[in-house]
């Protein structure tokens, strides 16, 4: 793991509180760059120190045919651990994160990894939105875990264009839908009391709250619509496996 990260499977319920609460005073939805600010104060809640075992069952359990060579993107991928699962997989792995410290943690963490996962694994750091690879440069799958719901519900059409610019013509998109609560709760479960309580990082979603902006771009039909058999302790009962296919 990157050095001096506190992964959020370790962290009790009141160091995630707390983290949360910071989170939420220092990163500004109207300045994504803000997001820096949480990885130099190690205020990373959402980073397991693994890949997601809901993604590997997607992947390794579905039967879905998903690409075992070609390009694959992880935006918002934070310390790199989903980007190395799918680089170990042969895939060409892209981590992408707006967090400079983040990159850099991803890359402490590569460091670490055989030849072939370093060769197959990058990082890049830059805006997700901005981003504009040539056609040749476009992805065979892109894996959405969290980065939906750090990014204010307002960008949420501009993420589904996004993706449709991305992705390669009969590409796959895996969305890890979390965390999946009531919308009278935050992160940690417990119940917001003041209406005044910022809504997010992260925002409230639905598994269904992703068709609208996929759909709006006429190129997405989804696959696999189903809760994980296996997740984190954190996650457990809380998140949903989505699967689209580029059309």
């Amino acid at each position: 793991m990157a050095a001096n990260v506190n992964h959020a499977g370790s962290a009790s319920l009141e160091e995630r509180q707390q983290r949360q609460k910071r989170l939420r005073e220092i990163v500004r939805p109207d300045d994504p760059t803000t997001w820096d600010n949480a990885w130099k104060e190690k205020i990373t809640p959402w980073d397991m120190g693994a890949v997601q075992p809901s993604l590997k069952e997607v992947i390794e359990e579905s039967g879905i045919a998903f690409p075992q060579t070609g390009r694959a993107l992880v935006p918002g991928c934070g310390t790199g651990y989903d980007v190395f699962y799918l680089a170990q997989r042969g895939l060409k792995a892209t981590g992408m994160d707006i967090s400079e410290t983040a990159v850099e943690a991803a890359n402490r963490e590569r460091s670490k990894y055989p030849k072939e996962v370093i060769d197959n694994s990058s990082f890049l750091s830059t805006d997700f939105f901005q981003f504009k690879p040539s056609n040749d440069e476009r992805f065979d799958l892109i894996v959405d875990h969290t980065f939906f719901v750090a990014i204010p519900p307002s960008q949420r059409p501009a993420w589904g264009a996004q993706m449709s610019s991305l992705l390669k013509p009969g590409g796959l998109l895996i969305t890890l839908v979390y965390p999946i609560r009531p919308p009278t709760h935050n992160f940690t479960g417990n119940f917001v009391e003041t209406l005044t309580e910022r809504p997010g990082p992260p925002y409230f979603v639905r598994p269904e709250h992703y068709d609208a902006p996929l759909a709006a771009e006429g190129h997405f039909s989804k696959i696999w619509d189903r809760k994980p058999a296996k997740s984190s302790p954190s996650h457990e009962g809380i998140e949903q496996v989505l699967v689209w296919r580029r059309n």
